[in-house]
């Protein structure tokens, strides 16, 4: 198999690290392998342990490759945290042609003279990941979504620039590089996510994906199949856990299996009589808890999030104004009950968020705390034009030193907000 025909994606979460796997056939992707690693070498999205990251993304690649059959040598990789922030810009430019055509290149122009907005303080820190065409502007016509091919003198693109610190790419890029895995493109999460559970359907109407890490908790809007606006929350999954440890007086480890086997996110539901023997998950505990304590520790902590989601959803007035609701991606998103909560704190439906089924053996996926790396391989599709849905550019940091320049710029980054 040609090594262009294998399509690879690394999520790197505050937990662990997923490796998928895909082979491209036919404008389809076929699932090879796929592989999860415990990895703690990240906090709200960011490294702070090198080492423990380049073992955990060695062990999944050598995992995935045993699996799969196929050396892995290139991947699109996640990046998120709270460092990774969305600013509105517009940029202006006069149309080329002497017959007022508008070409692709007049797009470009346009989205680069948008990227100068970024101001030099902002820009000698930062490093642009995402350029989102949000509409353009041709004379007095506005709300265009591709002017390619009209005729106009003026081009206004209106875009959504999403940007992420040049110290936490490179420390992410190079873990990446020392695992012995070439980067082909950085993405956000958040869109990542989005990219694999929503439809087009749902980004017409308004809906809003909150991807529920263990560190962060990240916020993408759609509305009229457009990028609307993006955020992200320190505070996530783990919050929860920890407040468990605190509320049972037991390690962090005893707290995490307690919430996987025994939580649930509405503690109404639960009866009171219900309790449960620690000592079953830990020979260090004696204790026994009833499980609506547990729950009304976890609905506290998650209520808490909720409503700081609602805040950033009131920055852009559109609290309670989705009507395709909220989707809930990420490894917090599996508490049972969670999207009850969710209805009752947004006033919106909302539903678990599963990525899309790929073809293979992909079983393992059915989990939302896979759709960040399913997002990566299908962005890649993207990319290529095997799915033609818009455009969005993104660049990786040029300001990244030379070991990591196997790093690629990524330009005209392929069809996918815009149709």
């Amino acid at each position: 198999m040609r090594r262009s025909d294998i399509v690879t994606g690394l999520d790197i979460g505050g937990s662990s690290v997923r490796l998928l796997v895909c082979a491209r056939e036919e404008g389809h992707l076929k699932v090879l392998g796929v592989n999860k690693k415990p990895c703690n070498g990240l906090r709200k999205g960011v490294v702070v342990d090198i080492e423990e990251t380049v073992n955990a993304i060695g062990k999944a690649v050598e995992e995935a490759e045993r699996v799969a059959g196929v050396p892995v040598e290139r991947a699109i990789v996640s990046i998120g945290g709270n460092h990774v922030t969305a600013q509105r810009a517009k940029g202006l430019v006069s149309v080329s042609r002497a017959d007022g055509e508008v070409s692709s290149e007049d797009i470009d122009r346009a989205l680069a003279s948008a990227q100068a907005v970024v101001s030099p303080e902002t820009a000698a820190n930062r490093e642009i990941i995402h350029v989102v065409p949000r509409s353009f502007t041709l004379d007095n016509q506005s709300d265009i979504r591709d002017p390619v091919g009209m005729n106009g003198l003026r081009l206004e693109a209106d875009t959504l620039i999403i940007t992420g610190s040049i110290p936490f790419i490179r420390n992410l890029s190079k873990c990446v590089d020392q695992a012995g895995i070439e980067i082909e493109g950085l993405v956000a999460s958040p869109l990542a996510a989005a990219q694999a559970v929503l439809n087009r359907r749902q980004k017409e109407l308004g809906v809003a994906v909150v991807d529920i890490g263990m560190g962060t908790t990240s916020v993408v809007v759609f509305e009229e199949d457009q990028l609307m606006f993006a955020s992200s929350l320190p505070v996530g999954a783990g919050h929860v856990t920890n407040d468990i440890a605190i509320g049972l007086r037991t390690s962090i480890e005893v707290a995490e299996k307690v919430k996987l086997e025994y939580g649930f996110a509405v503690a109404k539901d639960i009866s009171p009589k219900k309790e449960i023997n620690l000592s079953k998950i830990s020979k260090n505990e004696e204790s026994t808890v009833k499980v609506k304590d547990i729950a009304e520790i976890i609905e506290a902590r998650t209520e808490e999030i909720f409503r700081l989601v609602n805040k950033e959803l009131k920055r852009v007035r559109r609290d309670g104004m989705l009507p395709a609701g909220i989707v809930l991606t990420g490894g917090g998103a599996k508490l049972p009950g969670i999207a009850d909560l969710a209805k009752k704190e947004f006033h919106l439906p909302a539903q678990v968020g599963f990525p899309l089924k790929l073809e293979g053996v992909s079983e393992t996926l059915d989990d939302p705390a896979y759709a960040v790396v399913t997002g990566l391989v299908l962005w890649e599709q993207i990319e290529r034009g095997s799915i033609h849905r818009g455009r969005v550019i993104s660049e990786i940091t040029k300001k990244i030193p030379d070991f990591m320049k196997s790093v690629h710029k990524m330009k005209d980054w392929f069809k996918t907000f815009l149709p």
